[in-house]
């Protein structure tokens, strides 16, 4: 399998703004942490407090679907189930 790559953004709704800005720095360091984990990025963005930048590689799908996984059943998914998404995968 060859690499895979996430791409895109996510906005925050207001009221979980300062929730999700406290979680971000453990999940990325869980997510960098993951087997397979190329690169893992999130930043805020500097014109919109609300958007934030993402970028995933992975060492291949399998290790990305994993990644997925474990988001879902930690605490960054449950402070971001109300967040919305726009990605790109390749």
């Amino acid at each position: 399998m060859s690499k895979f790559t996430l791409k895109g953004f996510i906005i925050i709704p207001e009221v979980d703004l300062e929730t999700v800005i406290r979680e971000l720095a453990t999940h990325i360091d869980l997510s960098r942490r993951e087997i397979g984990c190329l690169k893992f990025k999130v930043t805020q963005d500097k014109d919109n407090k609300y958007k934030f930048n993402v970028y995933e590689e992975f060492r291949n799908k399998d290790s990305f679907l994993k990644h997925q996984d474990r988001v879902r059943s930690s605490t960054w998914g449950a402070v971001t189930k109300n967040v919305k998404r726009y990605y790109k995968t390749e």
